[in-house]
């Protein structure tokens, strides 16, 4: 096994400036929710170049490519979308530079999360030149529509294309520590109702905007008193937009929509949650429910879910933590930190929805999500790929 790691490590190292400039180039493709083409065909090409026993797009534009071909199923997933720039004044460089400079790759998914991605395609090379073991086939799936609606795309994968690995590692950013869990989330949407009447004459009217306002503020009150768990820390509830209108600016609006960002914590559920914000409003919301998505991929099909995404977390002591564990102590001399996302990932539905084991070892740093100058550290693409590729070994003769 020692000889193995070596192995595996000396080639993550020679391949460094090749996941630099397969990162660059991921980086250099703007691919928002549903428009992923350009960069999925890319990664496609990139992993048959890599030799990859077999490259495809599932039914939703999902990449999926193979190592091995052995009994249990070890899948590694990347999401490939990203949000969008916001503010260009805020940018130092070109969003989609891919400038490799100082260390650093730049640039708008640099670590959310293409930095994964290209970590995931050395990681293949590096399999396909070792040999997987006999035990394992090795799965990379490069997703779409995460930043959307994250999990959506493995729900597809599971349910639809009936593709359930034994094992999962998502690659989201962790600053190469080994996570092993995070909060679920969902989206509530209340809707306040009124009377309109003249501007001139409020009090012949009934306000939704003071039912709105006192609706959110009846929020601020219910995060303070939501549960908290050891590990996965307490749940939130953020009003993350208020909406109210009327017939016209000088009148009583007479209709309004508070809608809500709540981080689930364990044992947590969405019936549970949405009967918190019914008692928490009272009689100032008409309704309160948990919207529907609905998303066209890029290659035209489509698919849908409630906007629910479980918690999931696995015990410390999980064959694949173990495995994770003794992987980073072979491979960098030391055991790794253990911890969990303030985010959300693709977990919530490979582990929160399916019960698939998963853990977390990505490339750069949570901190650089969604945030303007976005770059992910040439050091951590070196340090994943490796893990990626030493990981079924570590794992091969371990129990699930």
């Amino acid at each position: 096994m020692a000889d193995v790691a070596r192995s595996v490590m000396n080639q993550a190292q020679a391949l460094r400036d090749f996941s630099a400039e397969t990162l660059s180039a991921l980086v250099k493709i703007p691919s928002p929710c549903g428009k992923e083409e350009a960069v999925c065909r890319a990664i496609a090409g990139m992993c048959r170049d890599a030799g990859c026993s077999e490259v495809r797009f599932d039914g939703l534009g999902s990449v999926l490519a193979r190592v091995g071909s052995g009994p249990r199923m070890l899948a590694f997933d990347a999401h490939v979308d990203t949000v969008g720039v916001g503010d260009p004044a805020q940018w130092e460089l070109d969003p989609f530079s891919g400038l490799v400079a100082d260390g650093r790759v730049h640039g708008r998914g640099a670590a959310d999360q293409k930095g994964g991605a290209a970590a995931m395609i050395a990681a293949a090379r590096i399999l396909a030149a070792t040999g997987c073991p006999d035990e394992f086939t090795v799965h990379f799936a490069f997703t779409v529509f995460e930043e959307d609606c994250d999990g959506l795309c493995w729900r597809f994968l599971v349910e639809r294309e009936g593709l359930r690995p034994d094992l999962a590692v998502c690659t989201e950013p962790t600053s190469c520590r080994l996570y092993r869990g995070q909060r679920g989330r969902m989206e509530i949407e209340a809707a306040v109702r009124g009377v309109s009447a003249h501007g001139s004459a409020p009090e012949r009217g009934e306000s939704a905007a003071y039912k709105a306002a006192r609706a959110t503020l009846a929020m601020e009150r219910l995060n303070e008193g939501l549960p908290s768990d050891e590990f996965l820390g307490k749940g939130t509830v953020v009003v993350s937009k208020v909406d109210v209108k009327g017939p016209s600016l000088c009148a009583v609006p007479d209709q309004g929509t508070v809608y809500l960002d709540r981080r689930l914590t364990w044992g947590e559920t969405a019936d549970g949650a949405l009967a918190e914000v019914r008692r928490a409003m009272g009689s100032d919301a008409a309704s309160v429910a948990m919207p529907r998505y609905e998303a066209k991929g890029w290659n035209g099909a489509t698919y849908a879910q409630d906007l629910y995404f479980p918690a999931w977390k696995i015990d410390a002591g999980h064959p694949l933590v173990a495995a994770g564990r003794d992987a980073h102590r072979r491979l960098f001399g030391r055991q790794p930190e253990v911890g969990r996302w303030t985010f959300s990932t693709n977990g919530v539905a490979i582990c929160g929805t399916h019960g698939i084991p998963t853990i977390g070892f990505g490339p750069g740093d949570e901190d650089k999500a969604h945030a303007p100058n976005e770059f992910n550290r040439v050091d951590d693409l070196v340090s994943c790929s490796a893990f990626y590729a030493q990981l079924p070994f570590a794992l091969a003769g371990r129990s699930s």
